[in-house]
């Protein structure tokens, strides 16, 4: 029983390790849709870092791949992207919050944002509308409530949810105003539908062999997910280092236990060897016991790890240095690489005990029994 512990506590920590990379890269892909393209400054890692002009806007404007609404406006935002420290309730800790500036279309854009209280920030002023996640989380990002930012007063007037995407984390108002309010000459980013995703690379190709431009264009899943690869490999790097130094414990937890086993069993080992089992059976029998124990251990493990989907953890991203909340997510990947993982320790902790029991000679056995 110490044994499939030990196990199932090894296994609790790599599959937690999946679940948490699996969940924050399912936030930040999810947040794209892949009929979109943004399009940041060449070199920029995010829209933080990102600056588009405005004769550079209205270039990408006029691209003919750009698709149109049903009231024949372009499906086309020019965004700003900023990055304000706010309270978090309950708490003093500030921590880094998105301020994203919108336009007309940005819902229509995004159809995984959906408003569930309050209103839209009407253009032109300074109102604000907060994902379900900031509201939560931070002192006067609730509905009705004020936030001072950029030298100004806004008020909290909608609250919208976007499920499990990164928008959840962010704080939207109208473009030109936050321009304003943060002295902003220039756009972070610009996106747009395209009307038809097979010319995306065509359209591609021109705007970054424009001269007259300096820009880059991404399919908008695979922006999200460039903004995931670094805090992902950390996370993988950090788990996997602390699941081998456990794993190691728990192999040699289970080598004691099989090598006790074996020892206990001589004579039994003797009895089956004289009534004519082969070494190979004695072997597979001790092989068996042994995985049957990493089995265990491992069920136990995942099963005690799916509990986590139940939290939300926040986290800064490390591409834009922002707060980020996101979840666990079991899956079926997740779940068979870690019974191959338990499997494997069971295997490996058993497999000297079980080759010492198939070595016993019928005379040795019986004797020291």
């Amino acid at each position: 029983m110490l044994t499939a512990f030990g196990m199932a506590m090894v296994v609790f920590v790599f599959a937690a390790t999946l679940m948490l990379t699996d969940g924050l890269q399912k936030t930040l892909v999810e947040t794209g849709s892949p009929d979109n393209v943004v399009v940041i400054r060449k070199g920029s890692q995010s829209e933080v870092q990102s600056g588009v002009e405005r004769p550079q806007a209205n270039l990408v404007e006029s691209q003919p791949e750009i698709a149109t609404g049903t009231d024949g406006m372009r499906l086309l935002v020019k965004e700003l992207v900023v990055l304000i420290s706010l309270p978090k309730r309950g708490s003093n800790h500030p921590a880094n919050v998105v301020i994203r500036g919108t336009g007309a279309v940005s819902l229509t854009l995004r159809p995984q944002v959906r408003l569930i209280e309050g209103r839209m920030p009407r253009p032109g002023s300074s109102e604000i509308m907060a994902g379900a996640s900031i509201a939560r989380r931070f002192q006067g990002a609730g509905i009705g409530e004020h936030l001072r930012f950029g030298m100004r007063d806004w008020t909290v007037v909608g609250l919208f949810d976007a499920g499990t995407t990164g928008f959840n984390s962010e704080i939207w108002g109208d473009v030109d105003q936050l321009m304003q309010a943060f002295r902003r000459p220039v756009y972070s980013s610009i996106l747009f539908r395209l009307a038809d995703t097979d010319r995306f690379d065509k359209l591609k190709e021109r705007i970054e062999n424009d001269p007259r431009l300096t820009l880059e264009a991404k399919r908008e899943p695979r922006y999200y997910l460039d903004q995931s690869e670094a805090m992902a490999k950390f996370l993988n790097i950090l788990g996997l280092t602390l699941t081998v130094i456990f794993s190691l414990g728990a192999i040699i937890g289970a080598m004691i236990t099989m090598y006790a086993s074996v020892a206990n069993r001589v004579g039994e080992i003797g009895t089956l060897r004289a009534l004519g089992f082969q070494r190979s059976s004695i072997l597979a029998a001790f092989l068996a016991e042994a995985l049957l124990l990493g089995l265990i251990g491992g069920i136990a493990g995942v099963f005690c790890a799916s509990f986590m989907q139940l939290i939300t953890i926040s986290t800064m991203n490390w591409q834009t240095f922002s707060e980020l909340a996101f979840s666990f997510r079991l899956t079926v990947t997740t779940v068979l690489e870690s019974l191959s993982f338990s499997l494997f320790m069971g295997l490996a902790g058993g497999l000297i005990p079980a080759l010492r029991a198939g070595r016993m000679s019928i005379v040795d056995a019986l004797r020291e029994s």
